[in-house]
């Protein structure tokens, strides 16, 4: 089902207990020491993680249900009685990682809430998430010391749309169940064959049951949905889907369904939407859902304890709007899926309002781990001192950190971009210290760059300094001690791939605002899931050239067709993360069978590569 990735499981346990020692006293690491094991405990480092954590600084509210936990509890059911209960401990967590269930223990191992790396360091989990294979973590290669003597496999469980990782399946034991010579045993030698973790078996065996039991109850929600929507669009009106995934009705009732990730809206709703109008009919679902798995049910977006009865107006509709909602919650096995609004458009002229603006994009999202980042990073900007803004590329470090600046100080900000003035020859000796200064891509800052800038902390201490810093490449010591003293007040944006529930947000706010008279840009429902199965290497930058690129050129009328999307897009990601490189070459791969009309020999001979290479990589890319 999957291959296992390692966390150097080949390192001995006593020579890696003694470098994590001397990692975390500062002293130089003997050799041998893998460099993904050093790279892990300098991201721990990074975010702000204690060694001696006791307790996770943050601790999420667990769901109280979840599609994937109604899908894993009936094959836990059947696993637990074959547990060791008293040496083994069952953790299942959802994609941002929060733990749904446990089950059995490991002797003085409390379980964590959260099995980020951001609140608990180097863990199996993060690392499966990460990777979206198994992963292995043993004793010292773990940050906390609560973990010393723990080892852990991980598997990924992977959602039957588009292959997205749902969740993690764990299995912890201690160390001292370790066989000899394998990782995690105190008999291991550096260098040593590796073996996989004796539980590997069990975990991907759980792993893929659960997977079986997802896919087995895929689609149900859907149907029952459907069935909502055509009750509301006139009883014996039949919705007839075209080829794209978009369904309409047979009648005139403007009537939308929405759960979050699925849209059905038939023609006359369609004349009456605007982008902010289905905007807000999109957060209503998503919070009427979140509110109901918490516990909160009644009229979403009134106060906690508040109930009304049903069907309810949806509020937050924007000024001048001209339509009224009316929803009903749509539910499955008791549980909220979604909703469906009645749309009808108010009686006499829609008064004349200025246009609602809609929020940047830099704060576009209401995923769980989007609102943590931005509300650390608007917490920590209240105070003058400096703030680092960390990321991939394309995550919006740099436009979130001008909203945090504000308005008023944001034509006064100076802006320095290491990536072409390393040294900052050209920015420091111009810059006056009573203006905000954005220093961009302190990746790429040269030693005289960083010397300035320490230089520069010390001497103007109240200086309004905002960083974004792209991990990846290898840091020298100098920048390593610069990043260290920023760590306190860092904050990790996620990459887009992590938050792909804020996507349908990010399009209506990165399309440009149509012509008076013209509908907004709208996706049909097979767009909008090839667009959240992509993995978005480039992140929010790429999302919004895709986004642009379609709002100029098409020349069709009504939503965006999934044959419109970029050939990567369309196709979906590929069976493996790729690297930079290997995204540009499937991109390209996939232009030139476009070209040719899926013709491989001509591919390949334009291409400039044999049809055997072309073949082998269409493979390696599931193109």
């Amino acid at each position: 089902m999957t291959t296992t990735n390692s966390s150097s499981a080949t390192t001995a346990l006593p020579s890696l207990r003694l470098a994590r020692e001397r990692f975390l006293s500062g002293c130089p690491l003997p050799g041998g020491v893998p460099e993904e094991v050093v790279a892990a405990w300098r991201r721990a480092r990074f975010f702000g993680v204690p060694h001696d954590l006791k307790e996770p600084a943050v601790a999420p509210p667990r769901p109280v249900e979840s599609a994937l936990l109604g899908a894993a509890r009936p094959v836990l059911d059947r696993i637990v009685p074959a547990l060791d209960a008293d040496r083994s401990l069952l953790v299942l967590t959802d994609e941002r990682l929060r733990v749904l269930w446990t089950a059995g223990s490991v002797p003085g191992l409390d379980p964590c809430p959260v099995l980020s790396e951001q609140e608990v360091g180097n863990n199996s989990a993060a690392l499966a998430l990460r990777t979206r294979r198994r992963a292995e973590v043993h004793g010292p290669e773990h940050f906390l010391d609560r973990w010393q003597d723990v080892s852990a496999v991980s598997v990924p469980v992977l959602a039957p749309e588009g292959g997205r990782v749902a969740g993690t399946l764990t299995v912890a034991s201690p160390t001292s169940l370790m066989s000899p010579g394998s990782p995690g045993s105190s008999a291991s030698q550096l260098g040593a064959a590796r073996s996989p973790h004796p539980q590997a078996a069990l975990a991907e065996a759980v792993a893929a049951a659960i997977e079986a039991e997802l896919r087995a109850r895929a689609g149900r929600a859907e149907r029952v949905l459907l069935d909502a929507y055509e009750r509301a669009a006139g009883g014996s009106a039949r919705a007839v889907a075209d080829d794209a995934g978009t369904d309409r009705a047979a009648a005139d009732r403007a009537v939308v369904a929405l759960d979050g990730r699925n849209r059905l809206i038939s023609d006359s709703a369609q004349q009456l939407l605007t982008s902010e109008v289905l905007g807000a009919l999109e957060r209503t679902a998503v919070s009427a859902r979140h509110a109901d798995a918490v516990g909160e049910v009644g009229e979403v977006g009134q106060p906690e304890g508040t109930s009304v009865p049903e069907p309810s107006m949806v509020p937050g509709l924007p000024e001048g709007a001209g339509v009224v909602a009316r929803i009903d919650p749509v539910r499955l096995d008791g549980a909220v899926i979604g909703i469906v609004a009645v749309l009808e458009p108010l009686a006499g002229p829609v008064p004349s309002v200025p246009a609602v603006p809609r929020p940047p994009s830099a704060l576009t999202g209401s995923s769980v781990s989007w609102r943590r980042a931005v509300g650390r990073a608007v917490e920590l900007a209240r105070s003058p001192e400096p703030l680092l803004l960390a990321g991939e590329r394309g995550t919006g470090k740099s436009a979130l950190a001008l909203e945090l600046l504000g308005t008023a100080a944001r034509e006064a900000v100076e802006i320095a971009d290491a990536a072409q003035d390393p040294g900052l020859e050209r920015t420091l000796p111009t810059w006056p210290a009573d203006r905000p200064l954005l220093l961009r891509h302190a990746e790429r800052l040269a030693q005289p760059g960083v010397a300035a800038l320490n230089s520069l902390l010390e001497t103007h201490r109240d200086t309004r300094l905002l960083v974004t810093y792209t991990p990846g490449a290898p840091v020298g010591p100098c920048l390593q001690r610069l990043l260290d003293k920023l760590s306190a007040r860092s904050v990790p944006l996620p990459p887009l791939r992590e938050r792909t529930e804020d996507i349908r947000e990010l399009l209506s706010a990165l399309a440009p605002r149509p012509a008076p008279g013209q509908p907004p840009l709208t996706w049909t429902l097979d767009a909008l899931r090839a667009l959240e199965r992509y993995p978005w290497p480039g992140n929010v930058t790429e999302l919004a050239h895709v986004v642009r690129a379609l709002a100029e050129h098409r020349r069709m009328s009504g939503p965006v067709r999934r044959a419109e999307l970029p050939d990567a897009v369309r196709e979906g990601p590929a069976a493996r993360p790729l690297s930079p490189m290997e995204h540009a070459e499937r991109a390209a791969i996939l232009e030139a069978l476009r070209r040719h009309g899926g013709n491989k020999a001509r591919a390949a001979t334009a291409l400039g590569i044999g049809r055997a290479t072309l073949y082998r990589k269409l493979r390696g890319y599931r193109v």
